[in-house]
């Protein structure tokens, strides 16, 4: 699952929620030497010939364009949400490409919003407390949101409601 509460500690509460990577790097590496062997197949017939030099130069474009499409993937890919709570501060972190956006609220103000149609996407999952509403796990899937909604609900209402 894209998303783990880290073990709480005296006071506070921590969540991760990252991206689902479906090929990782060693997985890419293995995919585009698959590819260049399969591409260079046709050049052995070539060898020899003014042909090779008409196709050499596409062949390499369409490996530079995969290598460059993969490692644009794996950048927009690096990207992670930290959720913490405590007894006074909720805060969220949106750190991506080098980049780091904050958000900080009251728990006690802060509403856990699922909006099922109205969205960007299905089951669009946002915070609002304070002066405005943020997102949580654009990246996670339909019912991923739905499962964390409640969980952060529970968290939420378990931070505002300490047991004696």
């Amino acid at each position: 699952m894209p998303y783990e509460w880290l073990p709480p500690t005296p006071g506070q509460t921590r969540l991760q929620l990252w991206p689902y990577r479906s090929l990782p790097r060693r997985g890419m590496v293995a995919f585009l030497a698959g590819f260049i062997t399969l591409i260079s197949l046709p050049l052995a017939a070539v060898l020899g010939s003014k042909v090779l030099w008409g196709l050499l130069p596409f062949l390499l474009l369409a490996i530079w364009g995969l290598w460059f499409a993969l490692n644009r993937s794996f950048a927009d890919g690096e990207l992670l949400e930290d959720l913490t709570l405590t007894v006074t501060s909720i805060s969220l972190s949106h750190h991506h490409r080098g980049k780091t956006k904050t958000w900080e609220a009251n728990p006690h103000w802060v509403r856990v919003t699922l909006h099922p149609r109205s969205g960007p996407v299905p089951n669009y999952l946002t915070l609002q407390g304070g002066p405005r509403e943020v997102e949580l796990g654009a990246f996670l899937s339909p019912e991923e949101r739905l499962r964390l909604a409640a969980e952060l609900q529970a968290a939420l209402d378990a931070q505002r409601n300490p047991p004696r």
